[in-house]
């Protein structure tokens, strides 16, 4: 009985359900296209900064690994 009242609420709820009524963006938007490109380019370079940074941090986690086995290793044989 619970399912069939939930199934039912459900249903009750997708057909009262109506579209939002947001802003057409077509009117709203009104930069050119050249304003598009020009964002576009600066998304382009924000990505282009990030990829040697995305690079270092990884070459430095790798090292800070290896300078950790490197330790435990030298202090296990002295031990």
């Amino acid at each position: 009985m619970k399912t069939v009242k939930s199934t039912g609420i459900g249903t009750l709820m997708l057909m009262l359900a109506s579209p939002a009524l947001a802003v057409d963006t077509t009117t709203t938007y009104s930069s050119g296209i050249l304003v598009g490109i020009f964002l576009g380019f600066c998304a382009l370079v924000v990505v282009v900064q990030l990829m040697p940074t995305i690079m270092l941090l990884v070459g430095f986690v790798k090292g800070l690994i290896k300078g950790t086995d490197k330790k435990a290793s030298h202090h296990a044989s002295k031990g």
